[in-house]
């Protein structure tokens, strides 16, 4: 997984279909949600997931409007396409991105 900061968001997200969860450490649900996103990475092969510490981005959490964590961002060619907010399981994570 890719840790995503101000520095390389726009670049690791402008081709093909990226996910990024929006979380923090102290967040017990995004503990919960890693190893869903763990085996979503080894299942799905066509998307690249990414992480952001909305505690050490603010700026990218205020530009995306996070307000509640976790929250799951999907862009395809770097154009958001899709929001999800809280803990979801795999099947709905997988539905979430086809």
């Amino acid at each position: 997984m890719i840790h995503l900061t101000l520095d390389n968001f726009d670049s690791e997200i402008s081709q093909g279909k990226v996910l990024v969860d929006f979380w923090a450490s102290w967040c017990g649900p995004c503990r919960m949600l890693a190893p869903i996103l763990e085996q979503l990475e080894e299942a799905e092969k066509d998307v690249k997931i990414c992480k952001v510490n909305v505690d050490e981005n603010q700026e990218l959490a205020k530009r995306f409007g996070v307000l509640s964590i976790p929250t799951l961002i999907l862009f395809k060619n770097g154009k958001m396409t899709d929001k999800s907010v809280g803990l979801i399981d795999l099947e709905t994570l997988k539905d979430f991105i086809a």
